[in-house]
């Protein structure tokens, strides 16, 4: 299974765009804050992936009673 297979497949879609986009012209001042915001999405997704784990738990909790 290819690690691209998990992405999303419309052409147009945010994260497909990110993954194409050349850096050559970017500068190293350009892309360390593209790392910086890319760390900051990554940190906010872990969080909505916890909360979502936690949300999930806690339903399974209550239904268990």
């Amino acid at each position: 299974m290819d690690m691209d297979d998990d992405l999303p497949r419309k052409a147009d879609d945010p994260l497909s765009l990110l993954l194409r986009q050349d850096l050559a012209p970017l500068s190293v001042a350009d892309l360390n804050a593209r790392i910086t915001a890319l760390e900051g999405e990554i940190a906010r997704t872990r969080s909505k992936i916890e909360s979502a784990f936690n949300h999930k738990a806690s339903a399974e909790a209550l239904f268990k009673r």
